[in-house]
């Protein structure tokens, strides 16, 4: 268990960000264990062709039995804007001690393939990342970017509507908040407690982690968990609508106004009804001009939600006669 205890101004201070390289260390789980990730089994499925040639060697060495990754490839992102080539950046400047540490937390060791030349082993294992990232995830990340706004959307809407405790209690089964410590669950049998101290709690959504996770070590207080829609990402969705508004304004439209009762980018909604992102934005335009959905630009994706107007049209179509 892992207890981070906060004070009030601790509370304050809670922020999300959105890391690329936590999602590329995450993934390794998926890849190492895909039984155990079922909403990321299309993912690895249809990546591992592009993934064979790949350095495995360095990568298998980033993760053990267990399904633990080194607390360098779970860096707090400074915003829900991160870049991996910042992230790596970074990565490239880490001190030996620190990389060794870290392998030292996962494996009781350094591996063999990480020896001899700290600089040397350092650039092999972004030479990996990097590969890996080229392989399985340039093509999907401005997909899977979307998603996980969208994710940060939503918890700042709750924490408007009903207060940051029911947000913090709604991120995972395994995680729970009494006020002042939050409680993750953890597979790590140790028991840690963590005062914040001023230094803030950053929340990460992933498409990586079923439950919660969090650093093996001490850094600073960071508590991945997993995004609304991982699955939605993979698999094309049919949404069911009601058939009086479908009659009106069409059963692809009507889809979509019940899809949007959450904050969603064209290019989620796309891959959640199987159809080109040109022909959702053309459905969108018609229902904004209706009135019956709004939008806001969040970083660089702009995200619908259904209109109190929407929402009332629904109603009326399923209201009792």
């Amino acid at each position: 268990m892992l207890r981070y205890e906060l004070e009030e101004q601790d509370v304050a201070a809670v922020r999300f960000g959105i890391s690329p390289l936590c999602e590329l260390g995450l993934s390794l789980r998926a890849i190492r264990a895909p039984a155990s990730f079922p909403l990321q089994l299309p993912w690895v499925s249809r990546t591992e062709a592009a993934r064979a040639d790949l350095d495995h060697e360095a990568l298998d060495a980033l993760i053990d039995d267990r399904l633990w990754t080194p607390d360098f490839l779970n860096p707090r992102p400074r915003s829900p804007l991160t870049r991996l080539d910042e992230e790596l950046a970074e990565l490239d400047r880490i001190a030996p001690e620190r990389f060794h540490a870290d392998l030292v937390a996962v494996h009781g060791r350094v591996p063999e393939v990480f020896g001899g030349s700290p600089r040397a082993a350092v650039r092999r294992m972004i030479g990996a990342l990097e590969e890996l990232w080229d392989a399985s995830f340039a093509a999907t990340w401005p997909r899977m970017r979307a998603v996980l706004e969208a994710d940060v959307v939503h918890r700042g809407r709750q924490i408007a509507q009903s207060g940051l405790g029911e947000m913090l209690n709604g991120l995972s089964s395994t995680i729970d908040f009494d006020g002042e410590i939050l409680s993750v669950r953890l597979r790590d049998p140790n028991d840690r407690t963590q005062r914040i101290d001023g230094t803030g709690l950053t929340l990460v959504p992933t498409m990586f982690t079923r439950r919660s996770s969090a650093p093996i070590g001490w850094g600073p207080p960071m508590v991945m968990y997993p995004a609304r829609g991982q699955g939605a990402l993979w698999e094309a969705e049919r949404v069911a609508n009601p058939e009086a508004v479908a009659g009106i304004l069409g059963a692809a439209r009507a889809s979509l106004l019940t899809a949007l009762a959450d904050p969603a980018s064209t290019t989620e909604l796309a891959i959640r009804f199987g159809v080109t992102p040109s022909a959702v934005n053309q459905h969108l335009r018609a229902l904004r001009a209706a009135g019956l959905v709004v939008s806001t630009r969040y970083g660089r994706s702009v995200l619908y939600l259904r209109s109190d107007l929407g929402s009332a049209l629904l109603a009326g179509a399923v209201r009792p006669r």
